[in-house]
């Protein structure tokens, strides 16, 4: 069974390919001089596929991040999967940033990951042996500050580790530990798929996971 996986709604662009829990491909790709690191997805699969000789009718299964995150990011993977699974008629899986980012701790504890949302707000989840005990969500920092973080692992961003030091809480930041979140996205991808219902990952059903609104720009002409 070949997967293909990616993200673009973090720090970088991470895309794999499996055959059957083996990789075939695991690229990663960080912003490259006035180029957000999203624009390069499609010539990245193109390239992965070209080189293992094969094209998008070899490929059983898609797999996604569908945030929270960056906004731009979220809609660069979440309509190119889409798009694909629409086409080819094949099962697509969607994952939250959250639970990828769960995966960096190896360990039997809780985790808790938390990332800025701007605007004194947080997205957090936790989980514990793999399994999610309480969902992502948006908070405030009133909030985030009240959570017991006693015997738990903690996953953050730069913002959010300034935070939670204010309360003495140590956590591992993300981009520092330059963990391959994508090979973490396509290990939980497979997982979904091989235990999934008839019918449940269609790519109808996948939905952005933005928890808050996307920005509004508005466009110079239309501010008179």
């Amino acid at each position: 069974m070949k997967i293909l996986t990616f993200d673009t709604s973090l720090d970088k662009t991470y895309v794999t390919l499996s055959d059957n829990s083996v990789f075939l491909a695991d690229e990663i790709i960080e912003n490259h001089n006035e180029k957000y690191h999203s624009a390069f997805l499609i010539p990245t699969i193109v390239s992965i596929l070209k080189n293992n000789k094969l094209t998008m009718q070899d490929i059983d299964v898609i797999g996604t991040n569908i945030g929270p995150g960056s906004f731009t990011g979220i809609r660069a993977c979440v309509t190119v999967a889409r798009v694909m699974a629409q086409q080819l008629n094949i099962p697509l899986v969607g994952v939250s940033s959250l639970e990828i980012l769960s995966k960096i701790n190896n360990s039997q504890n809780k985790t808790i990951v938390v990332l800025d949302a701007r605007k004194q707000q947080f997205y957090t989840a936790s989980y514990k042996s793999g399994q999610e005990i309480q969902e992502p969500k948006l908070i405030s920092k009133e909030e985030l500050l009240k959570i017991d973080f006693e015997n738990t692992k903690v996953i953050s961003d730069e913002v959010s580790h300034d935070v939670l030091k204010e309360i003495s809480v140590d956590t591992s930041i993300y981009t520092r530990i330059n963990a391959d979140l994508g090979k973490y996205l396509n290990a939980l991808v497979t997982d979904k798929i091989l235990s999934a219902q008839n019918d449940e990952y269609i790519w109808a059903k996948l939905k952005p996971l933005y928890l808050q609104a996307p920005p509004v720009t508005i466009s110079a002409k239309n501010k008179h």
